[in-house]
């Protein structure tokens, strides 16, 4: 699990000198010379209690890589529940746990992820550049052994509540299903919502204030419908409706979702996807929600974790910033003020973290559906640099796919590298785990820095990095917090 370390500095950390003290003195001054002439000197100040290196267990991911494909799959009937606490909460499975891949090995499905992951960024950052001038609780689980970098929830929809699982995305506003009677539909898990099956299924008239929130909508007879169309190719076209959505034993009235007649992409065996975004029509903005969280599995396990609303914001959470974004506001903007590695913040320009507050163009967001962080070409050059310096002794393999920094790692039980971290406004730190920067693309050895460059001035923190940890939205205080151990 990631290290949670506040940034802070004391004063009482500070040297101090007595005239007595000479000859110590003249140490000390000797010692700052040679501190400012080494390439330390041309670091932001950082604390000195963020390790320099952690150690990352190659021999357990490399045996994760071959569970992930052998887990035993089967399809089991779920019901809707609720745990003995207060919390309302899902029993769920993971996705890999009901279908089994249809890849031959780890690095076939590594490639099929990444492919599905810059389709995914694609999407966002075509969507950014346009910029021209009561408690709830479900599990999520993880995705990956589909091919996709996604991960899915379990929620009910209509009365009585039909159970289908839904992609989790903080990069969309719009929550949709797949609908019957289909003109074009892709192959799910569940079987397809029936609306005529639902008794709190209602269309929307054309001037309702939902559909005259929508982007795209169009009106035949009267009712409302959509249209959400993805960078990748991936849409869904159909009615937009309100119903009643169950998360656990409770039920939520008069949500409005896309009901999709035409939908075709890559959300790989989900009945459709659960808008999480900051926009109006957002499934937490429809419930009011002043907090929202969740913990994402490992990407290559069957555990069950959840997404909660409206829970206490974690005591220990490392927290930064939540900036909003008025040219767009369904992405989640993170105050992120620097990135380290081996214990030492890299001397990047702050301003290449930032938005633009003319335009709204750049800065950092937090994404479920991303995979792989992305940072901006600038940012990610320097954050490799400094990796590659403190690998020096680690064997080098080929790229693979976005991936350009690789090591090979048959030889090796585990090994000791440099921490990364982000920097946070407010001097907050996280730490990151080893697993969650460096992984395995194939079940012989090979690991890759998991980062990716792009020309975009929009960075994004994808899903890899937040793994294990608890990320929490407290709407109300505009902060995002970081907690480990949590899921």
């Amino acid at each position: 699990m990631p290290l949670l370390l506040p940034y802070t500095y004391s004063s009482h950390h500070a040297l101090s000198f007595q005239a007595p003290m000479a000859p110590l003195f003249s140490v000390i001054v000797l010692f700052i010379i040679i501190i400012c002439d080494s390439p330390l000197a041309h670091s932001r100040t950082t604390p000195h209690h963020i390790p320099k290196t952690t150690f990352l267990d190659v021999t357990a991911s490399i045996q994760k890589t071959l569970q992930v494909l052998d887990f035993n799959h089967h399809k089991q009937q779920e019901q809707l529940s609720s745990t003995p606490s207060s919390k309302l909460s899902l029993q769920l499975h993971s996705r890999a746990s009901l279908q089994k891949p249809t890849h031959r090995d780890y690095k076939s499905l590594t490639l099929s992820r990444l492919e599905r992951d810059s389709a995914r960024v694609t999407t966002l950052l075509t969507r950014s550049q346009s910029f021209s001038v009561s408690e709830l609780e479900g599990p999520i689980v993880s995705g990956t052994s589909q091919g996709s970098g996604e991960y899915f929830s379990r929620v009910g929809i209509g009365e009585p509540p039909n159970p289908v699982y839904m992609v989790l995305d903080t990069g969309s506003d719009i929550s949709w299903v797949q609908c019957s009677p289909c003109s074009g539909c892709y192959r799910q898990s569940d079987p397809i919502f029936d609306p005529n099956s639902s008794s709190s299924f209602h269309p929307l008239s054309c001037d309702s204030t939902h559909c005259q929130l929508l982007d795209e909508s169009q009106c035949l007879n009267g009712n409302c419908l959509y249209e959400v169309s993805y960078g990748d190719g991936s849409y869904t076209v159909g009615e937009f409706v309100t119903e009643t959505i169950s998360i656990g034993q409770s039920s939520v009235t008069n949500i409005a979702i896309g009901c999709g007649h035409n939908n075709q992409g890559l959300f790989i065996g989900a009945a459709g996807l659960l808008g999480l975004g900051g926009g109006t029509l957002s499934f937490p903005a429809q419930l009011n929600s002043t907090s929202f969280s969740y913990c994402l599995v490992d990407r290559d396990s069957d555990k069950v974790s959840t997404l909660e609303f409206d829970t206490p914001f974690p005591r220990n959470a490392v927290t930064a910033p939540l900036r909003r974004n008025s040219e767009f506001e369904t992405f989640y903007y993170v105050g992120l003020q620097g990135i380290g590695v081996g214990g030492e913040l890299l001397p990047i320009p702050e301003s290449l973290f930032a938005a633009d507050p003319a335009g709204g163009i750049g800065g950092v967001i937090i994404d479920s559906g991303t995979a792989v962080t992305r940072l901006r070409r600038e940012v990610y050059e320097w954050l490799r640099r400094a990796f590659l310096s403190g690998t020096q002794g680690l064997a080098m393999a080929r790229g693979v796919s976005l991936f350009d920094t690789c090591y090979d790692m048959s030889s090796m039980g585990s090994v000791e590298v440099p921490t990364v971290s982000f920097h946070f406004e407010g001097g907050m730190v996280l730490t990151l785990d080893a697993n969650s920067y460096l992984i395995p693309v194939d079940s012989v050895g090979t690991f890759c820095f998991a980062f990716a460059p792009t020309n975009s001035p929009l960075s994004i923190i994808g899903n890899v990095q937040q793994q294990g940890t608890r990320v929490s939205f407290d709407l109300a205080n505009s902060l995002v917090g970081f907690s480990a151990n949590s899921c």
